[in-house]
């Protein structure tokens, strides 16, 4: 062929792209795994089991069912006893392992001789009776079934049945139908969603894996909607109120929502170790587009700041109204908080759990590092352990049939997203009792909880040539103080003893062993002991205020020290990570022996005020120094939290159902400059929805006054909250008690 010719033959076709194939699970499972509560299957209203002539069979003298009163008014018997009334929700909510009553009506009376029907519970888009997602319940015993029913009354044509499910079945939302038994086939109520039911946890029935067998800690960590969250530093704690919400319009279809977005297998619902371990991922974003976004950074422009939330409800409605587009933001107790509502709303007795002073140890050495330099002097650069000013989680109760007796109760589950587990960004649930007591083999991530509460801190002298010498070595720092929510009152309560012994004694000490043994590798380190002790004390601090930071030092020694003192003061995020240096001072001190002495130091307001509100952090002071007698290094730390201005909040008018009321928030800016883009927040649990409120600006020293009209829909005791949050100042809050008549 000449190049001629080439050049006038049509240009071949070009070979049509390959699509790559997408990955298929066909093979390993006939069909897909169900993992949505969402899905269903529509059953046909007649079921023939026979080849039929043409044209409808004559079912006129068989049962017809005309209704199906499921009884689920908040007043009436099933709510009650089910401990449900309280949901905002218009669906039959009960719970497992505990009987519930239906009432059928039938075309003609109820002949049990003759006669065969069943109640169908159904699930999924493919429910089978092998998983759990179909369940026939009969009206007697003859016919098998894991879940129970029995006729409990009839008269005339109306026939009550109690149903008792299975104490592990599938907590979530059930279609339900009548079926009828005839020769020709199965006759059944049409579809209808009124009819659906929602199956949660129950912690009153002993044949539950969540039993709680205390009446007034299941009234707390179940039913109770206001929680308290402690932050702060362990020896200046503060509190805020949070709504969890776990009965509001919503908030279970949420719950369940979140299950069916994480793709968990409807078939693993029913066990609260695997809906608790899936939502721990779930409330966090960090790997499979979960409800909350975290944010650390202090520039919340596209969100909600983690400190202006007052409670978990419209996060939650949020989350599942956009179909499962996270949140903005969240900070470890927003996470926590939102965590709580979850699994109260399904049922798990859960509370929220605040450790002062958590270690956040990465490579599992049980050891946080201070290096400082040959004069003593922190170094910044080579410093890069933190310790959390405080960390909030969640303990969940349940049985753990996964491991030996002993260790179930009280289980430790976290959505703050620090570590993955499993591949995951989750913590959890791992048994606080087998943290106590050094069993850090069992699942699941019991070695991270562990060093949460147990790590050291040790300071290093570094030399010139790079070597490091440990000069204090501090074992009671990490993990000081764990506080939770008493019961059934707004006190603290102490749950440190839970979590480990006291410091330095022999069971601890055999702890310690105990979990060395199983993995949890502890680098040990001494340090020679000083005849001279430093210590920064402790005061309580207002933000904008000039305050003295005193030091004390002892010599113990019968002869003359000289200490050459350098003390640093650095803004830090909660998280413990450092930001910006307020103070350097470097003072010497003359001791005669046997002496203690006094050394104040001047922080001036102009030095850490902009700085501080920048990221709304703490003041952390170390001193440190050299005894030039003895070459000893002498170190001390003290976290100082500085104290917010308060909302006011007052309530006034009728405190009675569907009567009018007001609420009031005054604040004052105590500032010398203007607070601009403010957004103020107020919240009623059953008795007033969320508002919010605008202003552009707050000058200096001025005042606004906030009031909304609200009529409470429900009657006990609640509370009002609210909170003020702007770029230059956040953690304002204000709350005042509120108790609603009829």
């Amino acid at each position: 062929m000449t190049d001629q010719e080439a050049s006038n033959t049509p240009e071949a076709p070009a070979a049509p792209a390959v699509r790559p194939r997408q990955a298929s699970h066909r093979g390993r499972t006939v069909a897909p795994v169900a993992s949505s509560n969402s899905d269903e299957e529509k059953f046909p209203e007649f079921e023939p089991t026979m080849l039929l002539p043409r044209g409808p069979p004559p079912l006129t003298e068989y049962l017809d069912i005309w209704d199906v009163d499921l009884i689920k008014r908040p007043h009436e018997v099933n709510k009650q006893q089910h401990h449900t009334s309280l949901y905002s929700c218009d669906y039959l909510i009960v719970r497992r392992a505990q009987e519930f009553k239906i009432k059928i009506t039938f075309n003609r009376a109820y002949k049990p001789a003759e006669d065969k029907f069943a109640v169908e519970f159904v699930m999924g888009a493919s429910p089978q009776y092998s998983k759990g997602t179909y369940i026939p319940v009969f009206p007697s015993g003859e016919r098998r079934s894991t879940w129970h029913g029995q006729v409990l009354e009839t008269s005339d044509n109306v026939v009550t049945m109690g149903i008792i499910t299975a104490p592990d079945c599938i907590v979530g939302k059930y279609g339900v139908y009548v079926a009828v038994v005839t020769p020709y086939g199965i006759r059944r109520t049409r579809r209808d969603p009124n009819l659906d039911v929602y199956i949660l946890f129950n912690p009153w029935s002993p044949a539950d894996a969540v039993f709680l067998n205390d009446e007034e800690e299941r009234e707390e960590c179940v039913m109770n909607e206001l929680g308290v969250i402690y932050h702060g530093s362990y020896d200046d704690v503060a509190e805020r109120s949070w709504n969890y919400g776990q009965f509001e319009f919503g908030i279970l279809d949420a719950c369940l929502f979140i299950m069916d977005k994480g793709a968990m297998p409807l078939t693993d619902r029913g066990d609260p170790v695997k809906v608790s371990r899936k939502a721990s991922a779930m409330v966090n974003s960090r790997d499979d587009e979960g409800v909350l976004v975290g944010n650390w950074s202090g520039d919340y422009m596209y969100g909600v700041p983690p400190t202006s939330w007052t409670g978990s409800v419209e996060i939650l409605r949020d989350y599942a109204g956009s179909r499962g587009q996270s949140v903005g933001y969240a900070q470890c107790w927003v996470y926590a908080a939102v965590f709580n509502t979850f699994l109260r709303c399904l049922g798990i007795p859960s509370r929220v759990v605040t450790n002062f002073f958590s270690a956040h140890d990465n490579n599992g050495n049980l050891k946080m590092d201070i290096i400082l330099d040959e004069k003593g002097r922190v170094d910044r650069d080579r410093t890069k352990d933190s310790i959390w000013n405080y960390h909030c989680w969640n303990e969940c109760f349940m049985a753990r049939a996964d491991l030996p007796d002993g260790f179930g109760g009280w289980q430790v589950v976290d959505a703050t997203p620090q570590e993955t587990s499993d591949g995951m960004y989750r913590c959890g649930p791992a048994s606080v009792a087998a943290i106590k007591h050094g069993h850090v083999c069992y699942p699941f991530d019991a070695p991270f909880v562990f060093a949460e509460v147990n790590s050291d801190v040790v300071f290093y002298c570094r030399s010139n040539e790079g070597t490091l010498q440990p000069v204090k070595v501090n074992s009671s720092h990490v993990g000081r103080m764990v506080l939770t929510k008493a019961v059934l009152h707004d006190g603290r309560r102490d749950i440190t003893e839970f979590y480990k012994f006291p410091e330095g004694s022999e069971t601890e000490r055999r702890v310690m062993e105990r979990a060395e043994q199983f993995g949890c590798q502890r680098e040990k380190a001494s340090a020679p002991q000083a005849d001279v002790d430093v210590e920064i004390l402790g005061q309580e601090v207002q933000l904008g205020d000039t305050f003295d930071l005193v030091l004390q030092l002892t010599n113990h020694s019968v002869q003359r020290r000289v200490v050459d003192m350098h003390v640093s003061g650095t803004v830090v995020f909660y998280t413990g990570v450092p930001s910006a240096e307020v103070l350097f001072q470097t003072p010497t001190v003359k001791l005669e022996p046997q002496q203690s002495k006094k050394e104040k130091l001047v922080v001036r307001s102009e030095a850490y005020l902009k700085k501080l509100l920048e990221v709304q952090g703490n003041l952390n002071f170390i001193a440190t120094g050299k005894v030039k007698e003895t070459g000893q290094i002498v170190t001390a730390m003290r976290l100082v939290a500085v104290n917010n201005p308060t909302l006011t909040v007052k309530v006034s008018g009728s405190p009675r159902v569907d009567e009018e009321m007001y609420v009031t928030v005054e604040f004052t800016n105590p500032f010398k400059f203007s607070l601009e883009e403010v957004y103020v927040r107020v919240e009623g649990p059953g008795i007033m929805s969320i508002q919010t409120k605008k202003y552009s600006i707050i000058g200096p020293g001025s005042s606004i006054t906030w009031t909304e009209r609200f009529s409470p829909r429900r009657v006990g005791t609640t509370k009002m909250m609210a909170s003020l949050d702007c770029a230059a100042l956040r953690q304002v809050y204000g709350e005042t008690e509120v108790t609603i008549q009829e």
